[in-house]
């Protein structure tokens, strides 16, 4: 929900009842059965002629949000759509992933009215296979992996592809991009992943955050892409690189308006907040 307000704020006075779709990604929906959406619908007064659908696909359903509500806005069946992706990180006790569980959340309204846009969808790209690298069962309380797997053969393997057949959908290469953020289960694998596609570090660092905030599970790279937008400039290019186990990644091309930097200080900046709490936590690791 704040994060919606959030989004809400930057977007020049959109009313929510012409957001004609509500999808939030998560693996720790409040509920089994029944929706997170209509919860985040009726609170900010888009009820009741919207679609409403909780998606899940380990860490990359923000991004499945944000793919479907982009796509239906494109192909010109709703005139707004929101995409939400949020986490409360799950890990068990004693568990590699307990280290950097995290919670967060990041909303992106999908509209066509140019004098609103402040990122304009360039082009999108998915990489999918059968890959079981992690996965929880039902009436589990905590997601087990595969170890060493998931690194390589999952993470590695699906982002890499992911990007590299984007850059080659949209006829871009890694100079092109002023900012790129890719999903960040760790400190180590965003920066490894981007520097070996050909990335520098300051390209990479702004959307960096899993150090500080930690791995935000749906909402990791969808947060990331907040930090980038809260400084990104008119005429940037960035990339953005989800990646979810199972297993698959969604890429897209942004491109920032003109507008952007008049909405920057309209709502809370991501950075700021994921850098500081809690107090400790900062004061243990370097600022970049």
């Amino acid at each position: 929900m704040e994060a919606t307000r959030h989004a809400l704020a930057r977007s020049g006075g959109v009313d929510p009842r012409h957001i004609g779709c509500v999808y939030v990604g998560s693996e720790s929906h409040p509920y089994a059965v029944k929706p997170s959406g209509t919860v985040v619908a009726e609170a900010i007064g888009a009820v009741p002629a919207v679609h409403i659908a909780d998606l899940e696909f380990a860490c990359k359903a923000g991004t499945e949000g944000m793919y479907l509500a982009h796509s239906l806005v494109k192909a010109g069946e709703i005139a707004y759509g929101l995409g939400i992706g949020a986490d409360t990180s799950q890990g068990a006790p004693g568990d590699a992933l307990e280290y950097s569980a995290a919670a967060g959340a990041a909303a992106f309204l999908f509209g066509a009215d140019d004098d609103k846009m402040l990122a304009e969808v360039v082009d999108t790209f998915s990489w999918t296979t059968d890959t079981p690298d992690f996965w929880r069962r039902e009436y589990m309380h905590y997601p087990r992996h595969g170890g060493r797997f998931t690194g390589e053969q999952a993470y590695f393997r699906h982002t890499k592809n992911s990007a590299k057949g984007m850059m080659d959908k949209a006829g871009l290469k890694p100079a092109d991009f002023a900012h790129a953020v890719f999903h960040q289960p760790n400190g180590k694998f965003p920066m490894r992943v981007g520097l070996e596609l050909g990335f520098t570090k300051q390209q990479l660092q702004t959307g960096w955050l899993s150090p500080w905030l930690g791995n935000t599970y749906s909402g990791a790279s969808p947060i990331g892409l907040t930090a980038i937008l809260d400084i990104a400039k008119p005429g940037d290019l960035v990339l953005l690189t989800s990646f979810g186990s199972g297993a698959g990644s969604d890429s897209f091309v942004f491109r920032v308006t003109d507008r952007l930097p008049t909405v920057q200080g309209s709502a809370p900046t991501t950075r700021p907040r994921s850098a500081t709490w809690p107090p400790m936590q900062a004061a243990r690791w370097p600022r970049p």
